[in-house]
């Protein structure tokens, strides 16, 4: 197992987690500081590593509309709609206030469309742009669009570059 040294301030939107392999029984127990243990057992696989996010609350997106700021800090988003629903990010200076950012500052975005009968397309806003990767490969880190049904869900990063300016990517 390897630890981590930090020289500089350390933030964590969700919490840390601290993970520990029993070298006996292969058993992988993952602790974070919000309280919330699990563990896997028979794992045979060594120098693994995998993160756990766990959104206690979540926001209902299910109609076209600008997502305010604490819905997106949730980092979960569920749409049911049967109809086409475009999520419009919060502004670079909303979304960094809610999140206290800072240049360096990242967010997840799970947009979760499983349940919808429609996709769901993510639009940024003022002081939110695409990242490079997104633009040069629209048809992966560029999607904006989520599908329904079983694989509706997508993973967006949000990446501020300043405490009211974010780059945005798709990861998933």
């Amino acid at each position: 197992m390897s630890n981590s040294t930090f020289s500089g301030p350390v933030r964590s939107q969700n919490g840390f987690q601290t993970v520990s392999i029993d070298s006996t029984t292969g058993a992988v127990t993952t602790t974070s500081t919000l309280g919330v243990t699990s563990s896997v057992t028979n794992l045979t696989t060594t120098n693994l590593y995998f993160e756990t996010l766990d959104h206690a609350t979540s926001a209902a997106i299910n109609a076209t509309a600008t997502a305010t700021a604490a819905q997106v800090a949730t980092g979960y988003i569920t749409s049911t709609s049967v109809a086409p629903v475009t999520i419009t990010l919060p502004t670079g200076t909303l979304l960094g206030a809610a999140l206290g950012a800072t240049a360096g500052t990242v967010l997840d975005l799970f947009i979760d469309n499983t349940a919808g009968a429609s996709t769901v397309t993510v639009a940024v806003a003022t002081n939110g742009i695409k990242s490079d990767a997104a633009n040069t490969t629209a048809a992966s880190f560029g999607q904006l669009t989520v599908a329904s049904g079983v694989t509706g869900i997508g993973c967006f990063r949000i990446m501020f570059s300043s405490a009211t300016a974010y780059v945005f990517t798709r990861t998933a």
